[in-house]
């Protein structure tokens, strides 16, 4: 058990809570294996009604996984290292999403990247005033994973066509517009919740301790949004977008030129695999297709170069321009992985 996650049985609940508030509660690969450990061990204790996830510290429920270790074997020419990381991180989300009993994810602060892969599975997904749900990973030279893409793909209209390739930040009010949680509880409640939580069993706590929800600036905006990001691909958006002077088209323009193009492209094309087929499994094992190839044939090792090692905050990415990614090099890295295909 590593000192980054403590997991233990409280009353009738089996408690998770992600205890590295310095690193933002960053997921090591010891904290996923402790994780899908305590999910195989409790689906059939009965001592166990309900799990809780949270997590320590106010500024983060979890940033996403840690990733400096995988630039570092990475920039050593040590691919498994992150490919073992990925494939162990999907078995676990898949668990988490197929649990057989309801799970509590109270998400403060940053949830991002594998903070959604825990927190946003869960049955009952609870956000609070301070958090802030996005998936970034363009920005670095990923796509979208953890399952990510599935839930996107059954975000209301083209939300999440938006949403993944801007890595846009989604309040609480948003949050819940977006399908991405489910209940609105004030921090401060929670001490309380989890208290009748564990001394009950009762998940319809959760339901009895909700308030109102915030607004949402994305519901405001979705009808123009539905109509930006109704294209098949990127390039088909990328037109809306240049061709349209309206408030929402600029700032999504903004935040996707941040972006790898290679990424951006393979992440429109993800969500529209994720919708078609409608399940966790086929999710993860396409974005584990883009993971898997992403330190030698994609943009990750020098997004993480960018935003974490030199913080330069300019990364030069592969395509000098989000409308220079040819359809064929998305094709190639979304291409089955053979004998490498990951198994759930």
């Amino acid at each position: 058990m590593t000192d980054d996650i403590q997991i233990r049985i409280e009353g009738r609940a089996g408690r998770i809570t992600l205890a590295r508030p310095q690193a933002l509660n960053a997921l090591s690969l010891g904290m996923v294996h402790a994780i899908d450990a305590a999910l195989i061990d409790w689906a059939e204790d009965d001592r166990v009604a309900l799990l809780i996830i949270d997590a320590e510290g106010d500024r983060a429920f979890c940033a996403g996984g840690d990733i400096a270790q995988m630039h570092a074997t990475g920039m050593a020419g040590d691919h498994a290292y992150g490919r073992r990381y990925w494939a162990d991180e999907y078995r676990m989300n898949a668990r988490l999403f197929h649990f057989p009993k309801p799970v509590v994810a109270l998400m403060q602060g940053f949830v991002m990247g594998g903070g959604v892969g825990v927190g946003c599975h869960a049955s009952h997904r609870v956000v609070c005033e301070t958090s802030k749900i996005a998936l970034p990973e363009c920005g670095i030279g990923l796509v979208p994973d953890v399952g990510s893409t599935l839930l996107l793909a059954r975000a209301p209209g083209r939300l999440g066509e938006y949403l993944g390739t801007t890595g846009a930040r989604m309040g609480p009010g948003c949050a819940l517009h977006a399908e991405f949680a489910d209940y609105f509880v004030p921090q401060a409640d929670w001490p309380g919740l989890i208290a009748t939580l564990c001394g009950s069993g009762d998940w319809e706590a959760v339901d009895r301790a909700t308030r109102a929800a915030p607004e949402s600036a994305l519901q405001t905006d979705q009808p123009e949004i539905d109509r930006l990001f109704a294209g098949d691909t990127l390039r088909d958006i990328l037109n809306m977008l240049k061709f349209n002077d309206s408030e929402v088209a600029k700032r999504a323009l903004s935040l996707m030129v941040r972006g790898s193009p290679l990424s951006v492209a393979c992440t429109v094309d993800l969500i529209h695999r994720a919708r078609l087929r409608g399940t966790i499994e086929s999710a993860l094992e396409q974005e584990y297709r883009f993971t898997f190839r992403a330190m030698e044939q994609g943009d990750f090792l020098e997004g993480i170069r960018a935003a974490i090692i030199d913080k330069d905050k300019a990364p030069r990415w592969r395509h000098g321009s989000l409308d220079a990614v040819a359809a064929t090099e998305v094709a190639r890295m979304l291409l089955p992985l053979g004998p490498d295909t990951l198994k759930l």
